[in-house]
């Protein structure tokens, strides 16, 4: 019997006569390599269950769940910023689950999971900033931005993209970031002025600085492991960590409240928290803190204990009724101003 895969994977399962595979209905909200990765690895292992993989930022992955939570279609969401997670959680569109590997896991990972009620888990973590591509700065003869008030500079007037942070996590932890950094009111009037730089509010959170890799704008405000993915592949692109301090995100995952396939998401979730799986993220380019204990963190990460955190309050940024309110605010204030 041959059973054709969803989304991304795009090819045939072959199965023997008479033979019924095992599914799994998975939301995936890292670069679609790692996505490949995870499902191509886990089917390596566990050949009875048939991954139906797709990829949507954060945003997206939310929405989706929440517009199926009267007749769900996933079972399991991996990965994204954990904000939306912890509104999923809020919102009763994820199920109570406490992984046998919970013990095996960084505080932060743990520190996750308890917030949240064991609604979702940390998965990794990796702190906010941008990357810019040196070359185009250079012959512009920009100095360098190291802190969020430079992004500010006239200069890089039509060099900056970021994120919507309707659909992006990253976009949104920089929001929730810059509220927390500044207060609210101050950080939407840094968020306007910094509108008269940006050429590009983008869907995916990693692609502003992919585009800056491929030469199309100066800067991308990323999470700085996206930028270091880049910089590993050989584009001119330099990481930075803002001065004043930044947020930071827990990448998370989530069981599905009513997954019609809840004993295979359960399998995932357990394989996925492994170190050996873990150590494998580096293969996709992926350069995130692991949140196993025992995984070893790619040599290329960002060095966390050189970066300013802030004491990112995820609680309250991942509460429902507050993102719901900075979401609305940043598109009557800023999304809908013209870009130039």
């Amino acid at each position: 019997m041959t059973k054709l895969k969803l989304a991304l994977l795009g090819c045939a399962a072959i199965l023997p006569a008479g033979a019924m595979a095992d599914e799994l209905n998975l939301i995936c909200s890292a670069d679609v390599v790692i996505c490949e990765l995870l499902v191509n690895e886990f089917e390596k292992s566990h050949s009875e269950i048939d991954v139906n993989m797709v990829r949507l930022s954060s945003g997206e992955a939310f929405a989706k769940i929440r517009a199926e939570s009267r007749n769900p279609q996933t079972d399991l969401w991996w990965g994204g910023t954990g904000d939306p997670h912890l509104q999923a959680a809020t919102d009763g569109l994820s199920a109570e689950y406490k992984s046998p590997m919970l013990d095996q896991l960084q505080d932060w990972a743990q520190g996750q999971a308890e917030v949240s009620g064991y609604h979702t888990v940390g998965v990794y973590s990796g702190a906010l900033g941008w990357g810019y591509n040196r070359e185009i700065l250079e012959k512009k003869g920009v100095s360098a931005p190291q802190c969020w008030a430079d992004l500010l500079d006239p200069a890089l007037k039509g060099e900056i993209q970021i994120a919507d942070p309707n659909s992006s996590g990253t976009a949104y932890t920089t929001l929730a970031t810059l509220v927390q950094l500044m207060g609210e009111d101050e950080a939407f009037d840094f968020l306007k002025k910094m509108h008269l730089n940006v050429s590009q509010y983008t869907k995916s959170g990693s692609a502003p600085v992919k585009s800056a890799a491929r030469g199309e704008t100066g800067l991308g405000i990323v999470f700085q492991h996206d930028a270091v993915s880049q910089a590993v592949a050989g584009f001119p692109i330099e990481v930075v960590a803002p001065c004043e301090g930044t947020g930071y995100e827990i990448g998370s995952m989530s069981v599905i409240d009513g997954a019609q396939n809840l004993d295979q998401a359960k399998i995932f979730y357990d394989w996925v928290l492994t170190a050996e799986v873990q150590n494998l993220m580096p293969n996709a380019g992926s350069y995130q803190i692991p949140s196993n204990a025992s995984a070893i963190a790619p040599k290329e990460a960002p060095d966390l204990s050189t970066v300013k955190l802030i004491d990112y309050d995820f609680a309250q940024y991942g509460a429902s009724e507050r993102r719901k309110a900075l979401l609305s605010r940043w598109d009557d204030e800023i999304g809908s101003l013209p870009l130039e």
